[in-house]
């Protein structure tokens, strides 16, 4: 529950997300849900010489299980309140 609340506070930020077939795409987050599902608008991808046929692609939705690193601009984490909620919810174990 931790990240996906976490997830909901970057919806509007540029995300960069690296999937485990090495394909790299970066856009605008618009939604994510309990499993880490993505939905990404402004899609762009990073190594368009490999994946030339994904370049008219402007929206996608990405299935958490094949998600291998989500990229966030450092200047978007907060990172007190993520030890905040961390030691909450590691209180309530």
């Amino acid at each position: 529950m931790l990240f996906t609340s976490f997830f909901k506070t970057l919806v509007g930020k540029d995300v960069t997300i690296e999937m485990k077939n090495d394909l790299s795409i970066k856009g605008t987050l618009h939604s994510v849900d309990q499993f880490l599902n993505i939905k990404l608008l402004n899609v762009t991808v990073l190594n368009q010489e490999k994946y030339p046929h994904l370049m008219c692609v402007k929206s996608c939705f990405v299935r958490g299980s094949v998600i291998r690193y989500v990229h966030i601009p450092p200047a978007e984490v907060d990172t007190a309140l993520l030890q905040d909620a961390t030691r909450r919810e590691a209180e309530k174990k």
